[in-house]
């Protein structure tokens, strides 16, 4: 098991850290999903590997002990809410970081309760709102499963749903372009009315 005190790393970094391309790719899913560092990217990016290491090698292996093997994978894989149910290991090999962050409660939360911004969300879960069925859940990185996706709701004495609705309600009015050329023709026929009249 080894030592308590000395945790074993649960990231990896890219081999390749400098690469333009990449960090700007990097740069953007940390925006998109509301991640603080680039650690939480570089977990979901070793988590994942794990998981495709594990389809490789059941690749390899005999039918027989494959065909005992196999479903274990799928259905722990399955319960998260990565693959579905009916898929098979070349789903497994075919996933990616995205959709590994995808599960995770912030980004859920962040989605099915309304919120503007992932970071948003994140505060949200890190300062006690976020609730799952019947217990209160702080941690932004928690993968939710498929049956506890529908359980995620407010705590009862959370006054964040309030203020959602009233900025909602606050949000001043996009004029479009065919609007904004009415009014000016409108503004501009009462001014001449007024000076005729005078």
């Amino acid at each position: 098991m080894g030592d308590p005190k000395y945790p074993r790393k649960a990231w990896r970094k890219p081999k390749r850290p400098l690469n333009y391309e990449l960090k700007m790719e990097e740069l953007k899913t940390l925006g998109t999903y509301g991640l603080r560092t680039k650690k939480e990217l570089w977990k979901a990016h070793t988590k994942l590997s794990s998981v495709r290491h594990q389809a490789r090698s059941l690749l390899a292996l005999r039918q027989e002990v494959r065909a005992e093997k196999e479903p274990i994978l799928m259905k722990s894989l399955a319960r998260i809410g990565l693959v579905s149910e009916d898929a098979t290991l070349d789903d497994v090999l075919n996933l990616n970081a995205k959709d590994l962050l995808s599960r995770r409660l912030q980004t859920i939360v962040s989605t099915k309760l309304g919120f503007k911004t992932p970071y948003q969300a994140r505060q949200a879960v890190i300062h006690g709102h976020i609730m799952i069925g019947e217990r209160k859940v702080n941690i932004p990185s928690y993968t939710v499963t498929i049956e506890e996706e529908d359980s995620v709701h407010f705590t009862p004495e959370s006054k964040i749903p309030e203020m959602l609705e009233k900025t909602k309600k606050e949000e001043p009015k996009v004029v479009t372009t065919d609007e904004e050329t009415t009014e000016a023709i409108t503004t501009e026929v009462t001014k001449d009315k007024n000076s005729s009249t005078e």
